[in-house]
């Protein structure tokens, strides 16, 4: 009886000791999820578990989940979002947005690839963690592990690499740059694809008998005709690749911005269109481009149309639908892009629709500039860099031009001067009032990242 007691003792302790160690290991888990290869580390988690994909190539191939955005309440939202500069902090970070993107400044992911869930409000508590299963085609060759600053072992895929933009500034001269601006080619033949969405398309089926050869004659056609403000890059290995940075015209809110997409040739190609993908950020900024990076025009088959704006095969060619994205997509007024807008918004009613439309777009196309600016897509990365340079002061200028009523895109910029010829004082006192506050955040990235002096356009409290 005695024997057939101590068995049972033993057995209680073995079974909570066993509980003791289950407790323990549950609690190490929870306080450190990112040994887990967990991208949550705060805010919302019953929002983000639904929102992060068991998908292990979906945060390459999509940035829709970072979309938190909601259309309805956006102007409220973007009032929220701007609060005050203090030179003291040192805390560059003041919008939502701008915060959750440099969690990923020193993280080597393509351009355009988010985290899917909100991040804590102070940048130096947060911790970037990744499974690398995630990003094995952004460096496939490279492996093991480094250490990080908070001490945890990060691949080596997910350090900065050349694409990214170091947080200590460039010394580099603004002549150099401006220089390097100039001599940069508006299409030139590059390598490196990886990071490139369609990189991981997989292979296609085997493409029809004159099909290289019509790539090619879309290279001649590209070299000989494109605009100075479209920016062209192919790959030698990977004809089917191509990526193109667009820079939003003059007269409309997308002025001075640039606008990342990466094409495909299909193995139908011509008698099929080109694919097209769009680096949103996670921003909705017009009607035809959707935070998933669809592109959403007659000419790709991706929206109806008569006959005549659809691709016809043997006519239509990839400088056709780089231009038409710049000039039918990014217009003066994108509100009416939206179907049965034009017709339904007449008047005074649709005039000031529109307004409010573009004002908030001009905001979304400023946190483009700054994303883009942290980290520029692969091989433009003196172009970005050149062109804020060129850029910026006009760009303030007309950040201040707004701020005082004049509404977005109804300014031009001569010799550092705004032109108010044509202005429209209309600006709400809403949009006026955020751009004031975002005006501040704006200098501190281009003085961060750009190493641009735009000191004197600093608004005080």
């Amino acid at each position: 009886m005695s024997i057939i007691k101590c068995f049972v003792v033993v057995v209680v302790s073995l079974k909570e000791f066993l509980f003791s160690l289950c407790v323990n290991a549950t609690l190490i888990y929870v306080s450190s999820p990112q040994d887990a290869g967990l991208a949550v580390v705060g805010g919302n988690h019953a929002k983000s578990s639904s929102s992060v994909s068991d998908d292990p190539i979906n945060i390459v191939t999509s940035n829709s989940d970072i979309s938190y955005h909601n259309d309805d309440d956006e102007e409220e939202e973007l009032a929220d979002d701007v609060s005050d500069y203090d030179v003291n902090d040192g805390d560059i970070y003041e919008d939502d947005y701008v915060k959750l993107q440099s969690q990923f400044d020193n993280v080597d992911l393509p351009t355009g690839v988010e985290v899917s869930v909100p991040w804590i409000t102070k940048p130096s508590e947060n911790v970037v963690s990744v499974p690398s299963t995630t990003v094995t085609n952004a460096h496939a060759e490279v492996t093991g592990k480094v250490s990080n600053s908070s001490g945890s072992s990060v691949d080596k895929s997910l350090v900065a690499s050349s694409s990214s933009i170091s947080a200590a500034p460039n010394e580099e001269s603004a002549e150099n740059i401006i220089e390097k601006l100039k001599n940069f080619k508006t299409f030139d033949m590059v390598e490196d694809f990886s990071d490139h969405h369609y990189a991981r398309s997989g292979e296609q089926a085997a493409p029809a008998k004159n099909w290289a050869k019509r790539i090619q004659d879309e290279w001649k056609i590209l070299e000989n005709d494109l605009p100075e403000t479209i920016f062209v890059r192919v790959y030698e290995s990977r004809m089917e690749l191509l990526r193109a940075v667009i820079i939003g015209p003059a007269g409309t809110p997308y002025h001075d911005g640039l606008f990342v997409f990466d094409c495909i040739f299909p193995s139908t190609y011509p008698n099929a269109p080109p694919m097209v993908y769009y680096y949103s950020g996670g921003l909705r900024l017009n009607p035809n481009l959707y935070e998933c990076g669809k592109v959403c025009l007659s000419l790709l088959g991706t929206w109806s149309g008569d006959r005549n704006e659809k691709w016809i095969p043997g006519r239509s060619t990839m400088l056709q639908v780089l231009v038409s994205i710049q000039a039918l997509i990014l217009n003066a007024r994108p509100f009416f892009n939206e179907p049965g807008y034009e017709a339904n918004y007449t008047g005074e009613i649709g005039v000031k629709q529109s307004r409010e439309y573009s004002e908030n777009v001009f905001i979304l196309s400023l946190k483009t500039m700054m994303y883009i600016l942290r980290r520029p897509p692969r091989y433009f990365e003196e172009l970005v860099k050149g062109h804020f340079q060129q850029c910026a002061h006009n760009i303030l200028i007309a950040c201040r031009a707004y701020a005082e009523g004049n509404a977005p895109g109804t300014i031009t910029i001569k010799d550092g001067v705004a032109d108010l010829t044509h202005a429209d004082r209309v600006a709400s006192a809403n949009f006026k009032a955020q751009l004031k506050k975002f005006i501040n955040i704006l200098i501190t990235n281009f003085s961060r990242f750009g190493n641009i002096d735009c000191e004197q356009f600093r608004v005080s409290d």
